[in-house]
């Protein structure tokens, strides 16, 4: 087993070229070319670290916009995913990384906010891969993603990614448990161009997002908006109404074909650790019922 590494990033990642490298492992006859083919069943052990991260407020305001989110002193709660997505890319596309980033699936999501974070703080984000196990559906892997703020731990997340391919030998990971909740009458129609538009201020342009033909390449009728739009969206309808210091957790499900419509629904449960709510909620589809996310939040 190799040694644990930590790797200091200096600056931003780009992840438009780091999409252009995660295309190379599946495209024919390129994917077996030596130092492209992807193989194996072992996750680097590699932590990767960006000190002294500052927060840019216009880029605060554009995600914001796009999410549905008000304009606050305070992050809204997902924005520091965008501050680790390029560490997430960097770490899908380093050599020794045993699956191509292009094909994984976001299946899961959980983020702790220990306490609201300000645009005025400067941040270090850790990201690191971490327990390769057994699937229904093939395998499944966490990214760790730890934002401090002078030493102090204030914003953690898991992203659950998913494999595809036979069930592994032994314990399959039956994944977290949530329930659907009624829509609440909240529609929102989402336009063609969606994942375009989030693409731009997150960084994440994988292609099933984009247009009709690149989705299609991937096996989808058309583009599919990003599942972390949809929970900062859900997110952005519950705001004011969450306590500084929570923990928000959901399953991605059924995708969201672009344009479409998905109807909202939320749930206060009384009777959490603290005076506030906790909630159960949903994002549906309004023809079918079918639930394309699933998520709830525990106050504390």
């Amino acid at each position: 087993m190799a040694e644990p590494t930590t790797r200091e990033v200096k600056g931003a990642p780009a992840t438009l070229p780091m999409y252009l490298k995660a295309a190379l492992p599946v495209l024919p006859g390129v994917s077996r070319l030596p130092g492209v083919k992807k193989s194996g069943d072992v996750l680097p052990e590699l932590t990767l670290t960006r000190h002294d991260v500052p927060v840019d407020r216009g880029h605060v305001a554009a995600y914001s916009e796009v999410c549905g989110f008000g304009l606050r002193d305070s992050l809204p709660l997902t924005y520091p995913h965008m501050l680790a997505f390029p560490l997430h890319m960097a770490l899908l596309t380093e050599s020794a990384f045993p699956f191509p980033a292009i094909g994984l699936v976001h299946i899961e999501n959980s983020i702790t906010a220990h306490r609201s974070i300000s645009a005025r703080e400067r941040l270090q984000v850790t990201a690191r891969p971490q327990r390769l196990r057994p699937h229904a559906k093939g395998r499944v892997f966490d990214i760790v993603t730890l934002v401090h703020s002078g030493g102090e731990l204030v914003w953690e997340e898991t992203s659950t990614m998913l494999r595809r391919g036979r069930p592994s030998d032994g314990a399959v990971d039956p994944g977290m448990t949530f329930e659907q909740v009624e829509p609440s009458g909240t529609q929102w129609q989402l336009a063609g161009d969606l994942g375009r538009r989030y693409g731009s201020v997150s960084g994440d342009r994988n292609p099933i997002h984009l247009y009709g033909v690149t989705a299609k390449a991937f096996g989808f009728p058309r583009q599919i908006a990003h599942g972390m739009w949809s929970k900062a969206r859900c997110l952005a309808a519950l705001e004011g109404r969450l306590p500084d210091a929570v923990t928000v957790d959901v399953a991605f499900k059924k995708p969201i074909l672009l344009p479409g419509t998905v109807a909202f629904g939320a749930r206060a449960d009384p009777g959490g650790v603290t005076t506030q709510p906790d909630y159960a909620f949903s994002l549906t589809s309004p023809r079918s019922g079918a639930p394309h996310l699933l998520g709830r939040t525990s106050a504390g």
